[in-house]
């Protein structure tokens, strides 16, 4: 079976979180209000949250992506105004030389070559002279070819910079619009929470675990864990050892540390900290990253889930993985298999 590679995680165990035990009554206090009808039961509360915070964790990608696109084209930006200026100045000194070139012919006199071999008293001088200004017209001809390429140059600059700049806004909106989205999802999610009694919100986590353990059991019955027996790089120790030391932080959508994080903020971050740059974004990690069997996964992977590619987790070993959850939440050990896995991809293939 797979090795220890994370703490709490028992060597040779599929690692199943225990379902949450269910508080006793406490003696002589008001019996739970009973539903009314047509009132929600605390189970589909607990799934409509999951849903909103699911749909928060979509529209939190778009915005990671979309940041990290404007990123890229501000600096893409940037180089091509370095190109411009420099273009500039190589413009100012052709036109330099192509003056000086001028007022070097205008100096000569300009004759034509038949007059200054008739009054030329050494033909091998004039000679000399003529393979001499054969030579200066084809270095004039080659400066002005290259002060038309770069005039040309500039201006496919200027239009690529153009081109940048409606993406850059482009983008803007496209990150405008997410962070509206996620806002929304969030704040209605919240409402939803904070409309629950103390008592309420207690039950409403233990059934988020026991929806969890319920999913992990599912999966793990199914033979999942069965061949699964990889061991981790030295890479993929340093990642594990990294995103386990986050537990306990709190999740907040667009972070990446080091106070609090979202689900890819914490996976890039602990791959970063092992000396290897992976995309920002689940669904870029999903994109991008070598796909694994789910045989051969092995700690370090990871493991991004639900159809959209909207979460994402690191495999630690003995069917466990770290991740973190959604807002409201903390950085978490959990059951590989608590929410439905699309895919395992591999960082360091």
């Amino acid at each position: 079976m797979a090795i220890l590679t994370a703490p709490g995680l028992a060597t040779g165990m599929a690692y199943a979180a225990p379902a949450a035990p269910v508080a006793p009554a406490t003696p002589g206090a008001p019996a739970a209000p009973a539903p009314q009808p047509g009132a929600k039961s605390l189970e589909e509360v607990r799934k409509e949250i999951e849903e909103l915070y699911r749909q928060a964790g979509t529209a939190t990608d778009a915005y990671n992506q979309a940041e990290a696109e404007a990123k890229a084209q501000s600096d893409k930006i940037v180089e091509i105004a370095n190109l411009i200026v420099a273009g500039q100045e190589r413009i100012s000194t052709l036109k330099g030389r192509a003056g000086a070139a001028a007022r070097a012919q205008y100096r000569s006199g300009g004759l034509p070559p038949g007059a200054k071999l008739a009054l030329s008293e050494d033909p091998n001088q004039f000679l000399d002279g003529a393979n001499r200004l054969r030579q200066g017209e084809k270095a004039a001809s080659d400066m002005l070819t290259e002060l038309d390429r770069t005039q040309a140059d500039l201006k496919r600059y200027a239009e690529d910079a153009s081109a940048q700049w409606a993406l850059l806004e482009a983008n803007r909106i496209k990150q405008e619009n997410s962070k509206k989205q996620i806002e929304a999802k969030i704040k209605a999610a919240e409402e939803l929470e904070n409309k629950l009694e103390a008592e309420e919100k207690a039950r409403l986590i233990q059934l988020e675990q026991e929806a969890q353990y319920k999913a992990q059991t599912a999966w793990l019955s199914t033979g999942a864990m069965k061949d699964v027996n990889g061991v981790a790089t030295d890479a993929g120790k340093r990642a594990v050892q990294y995103a386990t030391a986050q537990m306990g932080k709190p999740y907040v959508w667009g972070a990446e540390g080091p106070a609090a994080f979202d689900c890819s903020g914490l996976t890039s971050q602990a791959w970063l900290a092992a000396g290897k740059s992976i995309p920002r974004t689940s669904q870029e990690q999903l994109r991008l990253l070598p796909k694994v069997a789910l045989k051969d996964m092995r700690p370090g992977d990871l493991i991004i889930y639900f159809d959209d590619a909207s979460h994402v987790g690191m495999y630690v070993g003995d069917g466990a993985m770290v991740h973190a959850p959604r807002p409201g939440r903390n950085v978490t050990m959990a059951g590989a298999g608590s929410m439905p896995i699309k895919a395992v991809v591999r960082p360091d293939a």
